[in-house]
């Protein structure tokens, strides 16, 4: 029996294309006559192609290469000749450039006669990019302390420390909701360093497939598998400098692992390399969520929190320093302004009314692009931000919070006027306390119900320990 008169057998398509297309991996299958016969979902996601413009279809009248032969099904039909591991680049329809690591095989029948050909296809397209746009020099690196602003006593706490831990080479963990400004924090100790004059890598651990991280973290060695050279990874590029890891519980297991041992022996091994390399890098890693909840779901491991946060950062979000707000809108005010040719001067009343009341779930970069948002909806010689200029969904997403205050029942109600920031700590003081007994004095389990870190809880409750608002 041939290939064609297997897949004409009851059942066999459906259960083969069944199969083929949760596979991870890319799938492609040509018959005896070089026409493709089988392209599964992930082939189709690499090669950025429609499966119905490549199935029934020859591969060299889709795709381009620079000879025959380059094609590695084609060279398993023709040839019988097996491909393991081999890295192949080529163009699809649309003239996109596609790089694939593929194990390619030719397909006999029972009187081994070759009646098609089958790639196993992993892929590699956007490694150098990867590699090539997370290199920061120094003159990249535009943020300094001099680029932090604000004045809430909780961020400049924040700041002092960061500026003492400029003096040594620690490691560090930066923790703060998405939109707080852990990058510009983290460039901020690079520059304020003595490894200013050396290079700042900015790597996203998010950003990357598990199938390349490893590579693209400590480098590959020649041979390691067909098609791969001689490169260093990011941390060899930031030698003498700094890199930061963004989003490290985002790194599986196994890496983290591997980041351990580079942390602790001071050396990395390339990809398919036997000998370890000495590294002199300073590590910056950021998370945004609460390392302790991280840990118990095991999207960080204990021993490499430890090993990273010899100095830690916890960022405070937006709604925890409302003070800053001011500071904050005239800044992008004048940012957008030199970016837009415009002449804006300020917020009115009414929108710092609405920006006080608003918890800011985006942080600080929400409010950035509801500033920008707003300056394109002004008209011509307009020079204040009015409530009709903010972006729509804002405006209802405060309305909704503004309707939900309402209904709030004051805690005071029998206590007359009072200094405003007597009256906000009692007040948080009491609701601290009914959320901590309603999780049976759980700190983790209270901070998570807040919405806030376990470290910033517990510095509210040790702040009202020290001075008990009237009582």
């Amino acid at each position: 029996m041939d290939f064609n008169q297997l897949m004409k057998m009851d059942g066999f398509q459906a259960i083969l294309y069944s199969l083929v297309d949760v596979i991870d991996t890319g799938i492609h299958i040509i018959d005896r006559k070089g026409l493709t016969i089988v392209y599964n979902k992930k082939m189709a996601e690499i090669e950025g192609m429609d499966p119905k413009d490549v199935l029934g279809e020859r591969i060299h009248d889709i795709f381009k290469f620079k000879e025959e032969t380059e094609s590695t099904l084609n060279r398993a039909l023709h040839s019988g000749k097996v491909t393991e591991n081999s890295k192949q680049t080529y163009f699809n329809s649309l003239g996109q450039q596609i790089s694939t690591i593929n194990n390619t095989y030719p397909i006999f029948d029972t009187k081994q006669k070759i009646i098609g050909a089958i790639e196993v296809a992993k892929d590699i397209t956007n490694l150098e990019r990867i590699i090539r746009d997370n290199i920061l020099n120094k003159g990249d690196t535009q943020y300094t302390f001099e680029s932090i602003l604000g004045v809430s006593e909780n961020f400049l706490e924040v700041i002092e420390k960061s500026k003492r831990s400029t003096r040594t080479s620690s490691s560090i963990l930066i923790v703060g909701e998405t939109g707080t400004g852990k990058e510009l924090f983290a460039q901020s100790i690079h520059n304020g360093s003595s490894r200013s004059k050396h290079p700042f890598i900015s790597q996203n651990c998010a950003a990357l497939p598990d199938s390349l991280i490893e590579g693209i973290l400590f480098g590959t060695k020649k041979g390691a598998f067909t098609g791969s050279v001689e490169r260093p990874g990011l941390f060899e590029q930031a030698e003498g400098g700094t890199i930061l890891l963004d989003e490290i519980n985002s790194l599986n297991p196994s890496l983290q692992a591997k980041l351990l041992r580079a942390l602790q022996e001071r050396t990395i091994r390339r990809v398919g390399d036997t000998k370890d390399k000495k590294i002199d890098v300073r590590v910056i890693a950021t998370i945004n969520e609460d390392p302790i909840d991280a840990i118990s779901s095991d999207r960080l491991r204990k021993d490499l929190y430890y090993r990273l946060s010899v100095v830690s950062l916890f960022i405070p979000p937006l709604r925890e320093r409302k003070a800053d707000i001011s500071l904050l809108v005239q800044s992008f005010i004048k940012k957008f302004n030199a970016l837009f040719e415009m002449n804006i001067e300020g917020i009115s009343e009414e929108v710092y009314a609405l920006f006080y009341e608003y918890e800011w779930p985006g942080n600080v970069r929400e409010l950035e692009h509801i500033i920008e948002g707003a300056m394109n909806l002004l008209e011509p010689g307009d020079t204040c931000i009015e409530i009709s200029h903010l972006p729509t969904l804002f405006k209802k997403k405060a309305h909704m919070e503004e309707a939900e205050s309402k209904s709030i029942v004051d805690p005071l109600p029998h206590v007359g006027t009072l200094p405003l920031d007597d009256y906000i700590a009692h007040t948080e003081k009491l609701y601290l306390e009914k959320v901590l007994k309603e999780h049976n004095h759980n700190i983790s389990q209270a901070a998570k119900a807040l919405n806030i870190s376990r470290q910033s809880l517990q510095y509210r409750l040790k702040k009202y320990q020290a001075k008990n608002p009237l009582t």
